[in-house]
């Protein structure tokens, strides 16, 4: 079994744009997803989309290699929208969907936002069910510029 500690969460680098695209192109097309407006934009310009406009990237890395993602986007209201974590097959069991929200949610806490969001789809149960342990709660529908989501959570902080 391979070594969680040996796993870093690391803040996203320029040299992270493939793995960060081919690491959410993956989940997206193994879960039978069409890849959207907002994830093309979201993939193909991270610095500008994202972290440009005051939000984060987090990556795991193992042995210097890319196995995991989160981003986390700044909202309207100073709450920050949790998305595009993935995890590689080779490295899931490693708690690493945890840790990288840990460090989303040690980032907005450490800019005083008062909620942590996320939308997803129904059939993504495991990560559904990693949210609820981590403290979200489920929220009526949004308005999403995704077709495929059909859950909505928040995690006041």
């Amino acid at each position: 079994m391979p070594d969680a500690a040996a796993v870093s969460i690391i803040p996203y680098r320029p040299d992270h744009a493939a793995a960060w695209r081919s690491l959410n192109e993956d989940w997206l097309v193994a879960g039978g997803y069409a890849l959207e407006a907002k994830d093309q934009l979201v993939l193909s310009d991270p610095q500008g989309v994202i972290l440009d406009r005051g939000g984060h990237i987090f990556i795991a890395e193992r042995d210097g290699a890319p196995v995991g993602c989160c981003s986390l986007m700044a909202m309207a209201d100073g709450g920050f929208e949790v998305g595009k974590m993935a995890v590689t097959e080779a490295a899931r069991g490693l708690n690493l969907g945890w840790r990288l929200l840990e460090a989303c949610e040690a980032a907005a806490r450490a800019t005083g936002a008062p909620r942590l969001y996320l939308e997803t789809n129904a059939a993504q149960t495991h990560a559904i069910a990693l949210y609820r342990r981590f403290g979200f709660v489920d929220l009526p529908a949004q308005p999403t510029p995704y077709a495929r989501c059909n859950v909505w959570m928040e995690k006041p902080l």
